[in-house]
Formats: C-alpha cells, sequence, structure tokens
C-alpha cells in the first residue's frame, strides 16, 4: 500500500497588519505606511506596506531609519485587537479544510492537506480557495505555497508575493531545488551564506556536490541538514500542538567580537529586532529574560532572569554575567524572552459562588497547591495578585498603561554605549547554564 503524498500548503498573508490598516482607512493604500513604534521612542518598524518597502523600508528597521529614507512614511501604532480579531477569521477559513494547522505567527501557518477531500483533493485548489475566502470575508489579500513539504512550501509562498500561490509538485522538487540561492534554505542567515559564498557554494546545486563529512567539518551539525534540504528533503511534520515557549533573536558575526565592549554595542539592534519579532508575534506576555553567547571555541552559555518588560540595562547585566563565564572572544549574541502561560499570568480566584455563599473547602487551594507553589503564592492569587511580584528593573520605565499605548514594550530612550557599561545591582539570574557545543 502506496503512503499518501504529503500536501503542505503554506499561507501567509500580505503586509498584514498594515493590510488590516488600508482596509479600514482605504486612504492609506496609495501612501507609504508603516506599522510600529515611534522614532522618539527607538520605536521599531513591525511591517510595511508594498509603497513603503520601494523606499527601502522593511520589518525590524528603526522607525527614525526608515523615516530618513521614506520622509512621507506614515507610522501608525499596532493594533493588535483588530489584528487578532482578523487573524482568529483567518484561522477559522483554514479549519474547513483541515485540522492539521500550524501557526507561525498571526498571518502566517502551515497546513497539512495530505487527503483531504475538499477541491476534489487538489492542494493546489484548496489554496485558491482559502487565498479567495480570506479576500472575501477578512479584506485581505494572502500568498501560498504548495509543495511536498514545508520548506518547499514556505520558499514556494514567496514566490509570486503579493496575492499568488506557486506550486512545487513532487516531480519537480530536484530541480527546483537545485537552482535556489543558499539563502533560501531554512536556517541559513546571512552571516551563514557569507561562509557558503567563500566555500563556492551559491546554489541547493554547488551544496549537493560536498560530502556530509566536508560540511560538517566547516558546519558542524547543521552540515547534516544543509545537504538533506539541498536535496529538498524536510522530514518536519506541521505539528498542531506545538507550543511555543520561548521568542528570540540571535545573530553569528562574521568576524569574532573580541571583548565585553564590542559584544554590548550588538545588543541596540538586538533589542530592536526582538520588539519588532514581538510585534509580530502578538506582543504576547512573557515573564523572563535571556542572553545567549558562542564564544569562539564553540562552547556557549545562557544567562536568564525573571522580567516582564524588556530593558536594556537587565540585557546588558545578564551580558557581562554570561561574557565573563568564557572571557574570550563571541562568534554569536542573541537576545530572547520566556513566554508566560496560562498559570504565569495574574487572575482572580474567586472565594464565593454567584450567590454571595462561600465557597467549599474542595473549591480553594489544597496544603499540595500551598506546597507546591508556596504559601505567598496562593495568597497572592486569592488577593487578585500576580503571582510573581514584579522586579522594579533598572531602565525599565514604562507602565502598564503606557506599555499598551506604546503597542509592544517599546524602550522609552536611547541608552548610550557608556550607560550600558555601567555597573547595576541586578537580582540572581533564575537559571542559567553553560554546555560545550562541537564545531
Amino acid at each position: 500500500m502506496n503512503a499518501i503524498q504529503r500536501k503542505i500548503i503554506h499561507v501567509d498573508c500580505d503586509c498584514f497588519y498594515a493590510a488590516i490598516e488600508m482596509r479600514d482607512d482605504p486612504s492609506l493604500r496609495e501612501v507609504p505606511l508603516a506599522i510600529g513604534g515611534r522614532p522618539e521612542t527607538r520605536g521599531v518598524v513591525a511591517t510595511c506596506n508594498y509603497v513603503a518597502r520601494r523606499f527601502g523600508v522593511h520589518s525590524a528597521m528603526a522607525s527614525a531609519r526608515a523615516l530618513r529614507l521614506c520622509p512621507e512614511l506614515v507610522i501608525l501604532p499596532p493594533d493588535m485587537a483588530r489584528y487578532r480579531l482578523a487573524s482568529q477569521q483567518i484561522m477559522a477559513i483554514y479549519q474547513r479544510y483541515t485540522e492539521l494547522i500550524e501557526p507561525l505567527s498571526l498571518d502566517e501557518a502551515y497546513l497539512d492537506v495530505s487527503g483531504r477531500p475538499h477541491e476534489q483533493g487538489s492542494a493546489t485548489r484548496m489554496a485558491e480557495a482559502i487565498r479567495r475566502q480570506i479576500r472575501d470575508e477578512v479584506g485581505i489579500t494572502a500568498s501560498a505555497g504548495i509543495a511536498p513539504n514545508k520548506f518547499l512550501a514556505k520558499v514556494a509562498s514567496d514566490w509570486n508575493k503579493p496575492d499568488g500561490q506557486f506550486l512545487v509538485r513532487p516531480q519537480d522538487v530536484d530541480a527546483f531545488v537545485a537552482a535556489l540561492p543558499v539563502e533560501k534554505v531554512h536556517g541559513v542567515g546571512k552571516v551563514t551564506a557569507e561562509r557558503l559564498h567563500r566555500l563556492g557554494i551559491h546554489s541547493c546545486g554547488d551544496l549537493r556536490r560536498w560530502t556530509p563529512a566536508d560540511l560538517f567539518r566547516h558546519f558542524g551539525r547543521f552540515g547534516e541538514q544543509l545537504l538533506a534540504m539541498a536535496h529538498g528533503v524536510d522530514e518536519r511534520p506541521v505539528s498542531p500542538d506545538r507550543s511555543r515557549k520561548s521568542i528570540s533573536v540571535e545573530e553569528t558575526y562574521a568576524q569574532d567580537l573580541p571583548d565585553l565592549t564590542s559584544c554590548l554595542s550588538k545588543l541596540p539592534e538586538l533589542v530592536e529586532r526582538l520588539q519588532a519579532r514581538l510585534a509580530r508575534n502578538g506582543n504576547p506576555e512573557f515573564k523572563g529574560l535571556s542572553v545567549k553567547l558562542k564564544f569562539d571555541d564553540f562552547s556557549q552559555t545562557t544567562v536568564e532572569q525573571l522580567g516582564q518588560a524588556l530593558s536594556m540595562p537587565v540585557f546588558a547585566q545578564l551580558l557581562r554575567t554570561g561574557f565573563a563565564r568564557g572571557a574570550r572572544p563571541v562568534r554569536l549574541l542573541g537576545i530572547g524572552v520566556k513566554l508566560a502561560d496560562e498559570h504565569d499570568l495574574p487572575r482572580q480566584l474567586r472565594l464565593f459562588d454567584r450567590h454571595g455563599r462561600p465557597l467549599p473547602d474542595s473549591a480553594l487551594p489544597t496544603d499540595a497547591g500551598r506546597r507546591k507553589r508556596g504559601p505567598a503564592l496562593v495568597q497572592r492569587q486569592a488577593a487578585g495578585e500576580s503571582p510573581e511580584p514584579r522586579r522594579a528593573d533598572a531602565g525599565s520605565t514604562l507602565s502598564a498603561a503606557r506599555r499598551r499605548n506604546a503597542g509592544s514594550g517599546l524602550l522609552p530612550a536611547a541608552y548610550s554605549l557608556r550607560r550600558l557599561l555601567m555597573p547595576i545591582s541586578m537580582p540572581m539570574p533564575m537559571n542559567s547554564v553553560t554546555v560545550a557545543v562541537p564545531p
């Protein structure tokens, strides 16, 4: 019995946040438009429309630089309530075709439609129908890629943007992948692409001529993934139950950062990128901050601390702690946040029923719960307070109300390198790990 041919659709809405704004205010359709933070608060662009992109504006760019490139740029703060509503409408459309949906953000998802009966079983027609229903019911456009796996579906969805789709048939995979630039391979960033180019590798066809041993010598275990992708192989399943636990950004530098000062100088750019990524994911609540360093000997360390707002001084202190563990040149820096789950968010425990009568003891926190999470925690929850008391982190000057108005907890002011180098007193990290990783 033959296995069912995998049919994966990757759907990506076109400039999603900006599209919602243009839908609701047609006067914005012909002007350069960006969604993000204000330049005076060191804001970043979460997304922009295609008019703005003609000027070189793109996501994760500092708003101040975007305005220099395009002085007529209109920058609006994100309206997450409207974006989430549109995302829910789009998700409902996906669910008409399959239950195997893996959301990547509010506006992007993988769908596994293998063996589904809709549209006579044609994944191409399903993608067309999904895009048509998004346009008719939500009022925005989306692009789609259809392929036998996630890697190729994502590449294909970008092929005919905006408002288009592209099909990679199983019989066309070999030729399609051979011509792909290495920059299109999943996991290949700017620095890895430069390393590949220096080795004379510019396309997946070039990659195929290398042996696994040679790629391992240059790229470690990632070399195995590179070779598999170069042959169009990607066995990753579409995972509906995938629960995202963190959001992070990182950069591998072409030249190792020689000292702490060099590392600290890279923080502002990383924080801007993290702000943009959080905005694209709906500004989720988070409970911890982290910094990751990989040294020139390929050992790496991660330092974490509790925190519910982005704070440049906190990241700087975590970076100091991590750098001290290796005290050698750094090849990779990353920062991130640990997402809060439903147990971490503040909630009010009910002590009375709807008629005002006290709830029975069985409905109240038990001794086991107190032992597990601590009596102080239970008392704070019963009083309607946050399970984790907020720390007055240095530099976290935005109030909750200002964070909501700002859209995504954007940092209020620029921090000079001199200020980053100043020692500050910080709470102990909640967790830290140092491991050695082979090259």
